[in-house]
This record gives structure tokens, sequence and C-alpha cells, in this order.
């Protein structure tokens, strides 16, 4: 039985099948699509996407067909019941709730934007942004309402994105962070790179500034001012849905995510979890975190499925990457930031050093800004922030592979990264960076 019928649930059923044709398996989907792609609905938002449905990669007839899955939409389990082995569901087609008996149980139930308690936080025009129904419902008001006023309520991954989809759209946007930067998974000096370059895009940025209240029209700040806003979108981030575990005894960790071990088993025999309802272990901390990433889930339902068939496969970690672009300005960062190495109890240093995306003497070329951090004493890498134009951030995915690896800043400076002048300097500002980092951990 899988409850979810995302990324991490549908790639569990699919694995699943694969291992044992004749098990029987039924994926439990509250809405009515499955295996879309949450990440896409800002690039839906801004018009690179023309509908909904586009961002589905494979409908709910499709795995019937291919995989022969029982997928049941508009199917909400209410209640999990480990004794009897059994579901609480209910069917909103049919308008009842029936029980379902499991052998095995995988939980997928993801996550939902975080909604901060405050006054009028549940009116129609305040908005989330995790899955289809919530990018639905964001269109249809956006439509109906003639969106000309956007309030955009965090400066994360998703609040950037819906800011640029909606300045697209044609609204007049207000970004909200109540912390003192934007993109909090940022450290502070890099982070202040990114005000300049959205106020550039025409959105209006106002930092260490928390939100009041919601009224019709109107946001409500807590500095005593107010804007005007016909649409509030929420990037606060996610919390797990991991209720509905926790309460028929599954344990949960970090951020109320539940806890897995490296097969994505539970503490309850029989019980698996995976996607953005569940915990990952950081290999560079070596804490367990809670990550809600696409990524992450398809990885996490595949070695869960795997387990679920009889096979056996482990899920080895993550180090935190991410990736994001703001009009032409592309964003990435891997491994630990300042605070969160303090918090992890590492003594570390840093270097910063500006290049450029390729040969400086192309008329092409573009800035670009590579911090690294590494820990004193071992030398080892621990973390890595770029920003820059076209062609920057996925430079970030070099230094992922590098902290997987768990290598030394020295050996990062000699790693045989290609060249030519279309595509970078000579020396490879990934090699640059570490190469001034190696001088720093030299430093008594």
């Amino acid at each position: 039985m899988v409850i979810g019928g995302d990324a991490a649930g549908m790639s569990a059923a699919a694995e699943a099948r694969r291992r044992q044709p004749y098990l029987e398996i039924v994926a439990l989907e509250r809405t009515g699509w499955v295996s879309y792609s949450a990440c896409g609905i800002p690039y839906l938002v801004g018009g690179d996407v023309d509908a909904v449905d586009d961002l589905v990669a494979r409908s709910a007839q499709e795995h019937r067909d291919k995989h022969r899955l029982d997928v049941r939409l508009h199917h909400e389990v209410v209640a999990i019941d480990m004794d009897a082995r059994s579901l609480e569901v209910r069917d909103e087609l049919r308008h009842r709730t029936i029980q379902i008996e499991f052998d095995r149980l995988h939980i997928a139930t993801g996550a939902r934007p975080t909604r901060p308690d405050l006054p009028g936080i549940d009116g129609d025009h305040i908005k989330g942004v995790q899955t289809l129904d919530d990018a639905k419902a964001l269109l249809d008001h956006a439509r109906t309402s003639h969106c000309k006023d956007v309030v955009v309520v965090g400066g994360g991954y998703i609040g950037l994105e819906m800011a640029e989809a909606f300045v697209r759209w044609g609204a007049q946007v207000a970004l909200v962070e109540g912390g003192d930067h934007l993109m909090g998974t940022l450290d502070h000096d890099m982070a202040d790179r990114l005000v300049g370059h959205v106020e550039g895009l025409g959105v209006e940025v106002r930092l260490g500034t928390d939100v009041a209240g919601f009224e019709p029209g109107r946001v409500q700040l807590a500095d005593g001012g107010s804007l005007p806003a016909d649409l509030v979108v929420l990037g606060l981030g996610v919390t797990p849905n991991a209720e509905l575990a926790s309460a028929a005894g599954v344990t949960t960790g970090p951020r109320g995510a539940i806890v897995v071990d490296r097969r994505q088993r539970t503490n309850v025999d029989g019980v698996y979890a995976a996607g953005d309802c569940a915990t990952s272990r950081h290999l560079v901390s070596d804490r367990q975190v809670h990550v809600a990433l696409g990524t992450v889930a398809n990885k996490q339902g595949r070695v869960a499925g795997i387990n679920l068939g009889g096979g056996y496969a482990t899920f080895g970690g993550v180090v935190g990457t991410a990736i994001t672009k703001v009009c032409s300005l592309e964003i990435g960062r891997t491994g630990l930031i300042e605070r969160e190495a303090d918090a992890a109890g590492f003594e570390w240093a840093t270097a910063t050093i500006d290049a450029t995306t390729r040969a400086g003497y192309l008329p092409d070329a573009e800035p670009m800004t590579v911090k690294l951090i590494g820990e004193r004493g071992t030398r080892r890498l621990l973390g890595g922030q770029i920003i820059g134009g076209a062609g920057a951030a996925k430079r970030i995915d070099t230094l992922a592979v590098a902290l997987h690896a768990r290598m030394r800043v020295d050996e990062v400076v000699d790693l045989d990264l290609a060249y030519a002048p279309p595509f970078s300097s000579v020396w490879d500002p990934v090699a640059v960076a570490a190469r001034a980092l190696a001088k720093e951990l030299s430093e008594p």
C-alpha cells in the first residue's frame, strides 16, 4: 500500500512492481494528479509552461497501463491503524469512508507550504505552492482578480522564483522577508549580492520585515505599514505531512519529518517512508535533516520500492545541493554554510573569489563569485556557494561530487576540469576558489 502519488510514492510503486510482477499494489492519492513536477509551478505562472497538465510526467492511467498499479485518485488517508494493519480512507468522489488492509506500507505524503499562525491566514487570496491543486487555485485566483498587486512572503527559492514569475505576469510585486537577507541557505555576504538584482526586476524587497496579518486586499506589516495585495504567495518553506504517521506511532525527527534508516524503513516493521515527509542523512554534518527536493524524493522512493519488492538498496544521503535562477542570475549551493558548520562543531575557514563564467577576453563572459568553506586540520571541503551569469551555477555539481567523495580542498585544486575559452578560464573558478581556501587553511 502506497500513500501519496507523487515522486516518492510512484517511483516506489514502480520499483516494487518490477521485482514482484504479481504483487497487489494500491496507490492512494488525495488530489487529482500523480507524478508531477511541483518545481515547475513558477514557470507555469511565468508563462514558460502552457498548462497545469504539462507538469505531469505520467498520468494515473499510464501507471495503471504500464505498471499495472491500482492508482486511486481523490482518496485521502485519514488514519493508520498499525495494530490492525489497515487504513481509514476518505473516497472524495463517492463521499464515503472505507477501510483498506495492508501487509506493507509506504508513506510518501509529501509536504505542505508553511502557513504562519497570523490573523487572516485562511483568506482566499493567500496561496501556497506545493501541489498542482495549489497551482490551479493560484492561477484561477490570479486570473479572476486580474492580479495587479502580488505580495510574496519569504525570500527563499520559491519566493524568488514566484516573484520573478509574477513580474513576468505583469503584476507589481513586493517580496517580504523576515530575516536580514534573502535565501537563508546562503551566507549573508553571498546573499547580499542578490538584492540589487531582484530589485532590478522591479520587485520591491522588504528585508527584516515581519508580516503581522492579512486583510482582503492588504498585507499588514509588523512595523505598522501595509502593502496592497490582490494575491499573497507563501514562500516560507514547507512542513512535512507526517502527522498521520506520527499519530500511528511512527517516529519523527527534524522539523517533524519521519525518521528513516538507510533502506527507508521507519521504526514500525514493514512500514517505509520517503520524499518530502521523511528525513535524510547529511553526509557532511552526519546529522538527520529534512530536505524537500524532487531529486531526493525520487532517489528515496526508488530505494524504498526495491526493498518493498524484496530486493536490497540503500540511500546514501545528501549534501544539500540546490540550484535556482532569478532572471539571468544563477545561484547554487551545496554542503554547509557558516552557521551550519558552527552548529555541526567544525572549526573552519572560508575563501571567496570573483571570476568570469568563461575566458575574460570573450565578449559574453559574465561575472561569477565562488565561496568555499573548509575544515581546519583535516583540510576537508565542507561546502560551497556560487552566484553568477549563465553557466555559473551548474559548477556546484563539481563541489557536490567533491563533498560526496570527502575530498580535501587541496584535491579540489588538482581536479582535471575541462577547459576551453567559451566555457572557462584556464583555471576554472572552482579550482581558483579551492586554491584560495587552501591558503587560508594553511594560515595559523
